[in-house]
């Protein structure tokens, strides 16, 4: 029951989004290494980045900040004097980039082959549509979880998401709040015929992914061959699973310190 609530409430956070980090480019640039995010998933400044990285349809490393944070916190602290959420770190380039505005203008210019919108262009100092989203997902992946098990830095998991995607966000508020990180590989909604839920898709009949695309992949390679998220890969344990609620089950029983 708890779990359909969180479903319901990361559904109007995708209503708040606007259609924003549902659809991207079908010919992404993915750099030559993985762009790493310094992120907390409930921060607004940090969503207008991930809703970009989606558009742009880039996979990247995902080092999670949440407040309380002991891991990725003090890592950044090493590279940048004066720490605001989100970090961007371009291995490709060596760059520690703040500020989302100048991420995500960075982003345009080095792994786009458009320029940048004119509705990313300038982007309000305060993101009042960015705090709404956050206050209908009451908040989650903002704090680190007391409860987490912080003697365990497990290898990178995998999971194959959009940032637009309401079932795919409780998991990643979890993995925030659990520190954990992880590589967030896109699978970005790269036409119309990918519109809808998995079980029910606007175009009729049978699904077949962009050939070549990396929904494509992800339907060749995932353990059911559906194209289908969260779907989540943990190499410590050899897990492969979908479904939001199963993926926090196991990440909690897996990742949290049991409870008395």
């Amino acid at each position: 029951m708890m779990h359909t609530v969180k479903i319901i409430q990361s559904c109007l956070s995708s209503v708040f989004e606007a259609g924003k980090g549902m659809a991207g480019t079908s010919k992404p640039i993915q750099p030559a290494k993985m762009l790493e995010l310094y992120d907390m998933e409930g921060c607004p400044y940090c969503r207008r980045v991930r809703e970009v990285l989606t558009s742009l349809n880039i996979d990247f490393l995902v080092k999670p900040c949440p407040k309380g944070g002991l891991v990725y916190r003090k890592e950044i602290a090493q590279h940048l004097s004066k720490l605001t959420y989100p970090v961007l770190h371009d291995p490709n380039t060596g760059v520690y980039l703040p500020e989302s505005q100048d991420i995500i203008s960075y982003l345009y210019q080095h792994y786009s082959n458009r320029t940048l919108p004119n509705s990313l262009a300038k982007l309000p100092r305060f993101e009042v549509q960015g705090m709404l989203v956050s206050a209908a997902s009451m908040l989650r992946g903002i704090k680190a979880d007391p409860d987490r098990d912080t003697s365990i830095i497990p290898k990178v998991l995998e999971l194959y998401s959009f940032e637009g995607s309401p079932y795919s966000r409780p998991v990643r508020e979890r993995l925030c709040e659990l520190e954990i990180s992880y590589v967030c590989r896109n699978v970005a909604k790269e036409r119309w015929q990918d519109a809808g839920p998995a079980i029910l898709r606007l175009k009729p009949g049978p699904y077949h992914p962009k050939t070549g695309g990396k929904r494509e992949f992800l339907q060749q390679n995932a353990l059911s061959k559906k194209v289908q998220v969260p779907f989540l890969i943990d190499p410590n344990y050899g897990i492969e699973m979908y479904e939001s609620a199963k993926i926090i089950r196991y990440l909690n029983l897996t990742y949290a310190l049991p409870t008395a």
